[in-house]
């Protein structure tokens, strides 16, 4: 079954049975729910909503489905056609839409599409609104509208120059700075809109155009689109027969964003946000920063270092997004690679991560292999434990909590312990019987060690 139905959206694989996989019927029945709930919302006004969608093979098919759905329920369509997720997000507030919907699975192979949902603020549905949702689809309490009362369509033009012309005009982008270093940049898009949207961002920045591969936006991904380093071995070859000053990886809605060095190495994407936020605690002094329970210590050790506040929050861009507006946080993010700058919007956007992030290096004005042996340096380690279904996860990281209580212990997603030299998160599934183990220390032999041990520690627990 590859259906999952969640608060933040719904995400399945394309074909099959209906209930089972992302087919028509599912795109119908949960377009329908998502307008029911966007009426609900907004009782005295017809509604209008934002789509668009990156370039995965179903996308046309789907993009179809959703729009004819909205104006069937009575929504006004505001189409941006093929666009990046935080491009959408800021389009619902710039169009004062009432929500938005960004058909892309994101990182997921191309046999994935997923309906993302957005409220009114451009920002993930919360969970409230997501659970309501849920229970709409689920008991069918939508109706659709009589013929005068049908939605409408409109082709919406020029998002993404108004995305990068925000990004742009933030006082922290440093494009005088970004022109005079001249860099010379490799971009794989993975063959979807970050093919378009990230070389308009460098040429507004003042630099030459990018050599980009894999560029051609067809969704037929010429490798797990996942910008982890076993995904990114053409790119890393293309730097260093380039000679060039660094390479960008996006995914393929463009809100996460991995970095190459100019030897060919990888930057890690884990250090996207840590980079980043180096360069805003020096242009916001005193800002705290945000990033989840599973992103790495270096965040919290430059952020310290310059004297702010740093918060973990539960994993989830959600998460973050209320944990950085209740203590004020204007940069945060996760380590996966996704930047939130609070001054443009709160939403994952890796362009306004490569605007601030070349800031960033051209202020440095050495290699970036150089600034990169600069930050704090930890290596992180991924590893999950497979369990019988009738083993009752929670108690497991109870009996775990009690057993190293001598620690510093979160328990506000999973459980994060915290050691002077390294940690341990782990993670129940909610749809698998799996713990997920997070560890992260000095070196790749002691968060290993660390994942093992703590493996070996929930299977003593199961007998």
């Amino acid at each position: 079954m590859t259906l999952i139905k969640s608060i933040s959206g719904i995400r399945g694989t394309i074909g099959g049975m209906p209930g089972d996989n992302l087919t028509p019927p599912d795109v119908v029945k949960f377009t329908s729910a998502y307008a029911r709930l966007i009426q609900l919302q907004n009782p005295q006004k017809q509604c209008a909503v934002v789509i668009a969608r990156d370039s995965r093979i179903s996308g046309h098919m789907v993009h179809q489905l959703v729009s004819g759905t909205l104006m069937a329920c009575g929504i006004h369509v505001l189409d941006l056609g093929q666009a990046t997720t935080p491009t959408t997000e800021l389009e619902v507030v710039h169009q004062q839409a009432q929500g938005g919907i960004i058909l892309t699975a994101s990182h997921n192979p191309k046999q994935w599409n997923a309906l993302k949902l957005l409220n009114d603020k451009g920002e993930f549905i919360s969970a409230a609104w997501g659970a309501h949702l849920l229970q709409i689809a689920e008991t069918l309490d939508f109706n659709y509208a009589n013929v005068d009362q049908l939605g409408t369509y409109l082709k919406v033009e020029g998002a993404l120059e108004r995305h990068i012309q925000a990004i742009l005009q933030l006082p922290y982008v440093n494009a005088k700075a970004i022109q005079r270093a001249n860099f010379n940049i490799v971009v794989d898009p993975i063959n979807s809109i970050g093919a378009l949207a990230v070389p308009q961002l460098l040429l507004a920045l003042g630099l030459q155009a990018p050599t980009c591969i894999h560029n051609t936006m067809h969704g037929d991904f010429a490798h797990n689109p996942e910008p982890l380093p076993e995904h990114l071995k053409d790119l890393c070859q293309a730097v260093t027969v380039q000679k060039a000053s660094l390479g960008i990886s996006v995914d393929p809605d463009v809100d996460r964003l991995a970095l190459v060095c100019e030897d060919g190495t990888l930057f890690g994407e884990e250090y996207t946000l840590v980079a980043v936020a180096q360069y805003m605690l020096k242009c916001i002094p005193g800002t705290p920063t945000v990033s989840n329970l599973s992103s790495s210590r270096a965040l919290s050790d430059i952020t310290r270092k310059a004297g702010a506040v740093y918060e973990a929050s539960a994993v989830g861009e959600v998460h973050v997004v209320s944990t950085m507006k209740r203590i004020g946080a204007r940069i945060g993010g996760e380590g996966n690679g996704g930047i939130i700058v609070a001054d443009l919007h709160y939403g994952r956007d890796a362009l306004a991560g490569i605007a601030l992030f070349l800031s960033w290096l051209a202020e440095q004005n050495i290699p970036l292999s150089a600034c990169k042996a600069q930050l704090p340096r930890y290596v992180m380690s991924k590893h999950k434990v497979e369990l019988d279904s009738s083993i009752a996860l929670d108690n497991i990281l109870n009996r775990l909590a009690t057993q190293f209580s001598d620690a510093k212990l979160n328990t506000q997603d999973g459980l994060k312990i915290d050691f002077d030299d390294a940690w341990v998160h782990l993670r129940k599934s909610n749809t698998e019987p799996i713990i997920r183990i997070y560890t992260e220390s000095a070196t790749a032999e002691q968060s290993e060690t660390l994942a093992k041990q703590f493996a070996q520690h929930i299977l003593n627990l199961t007998h």
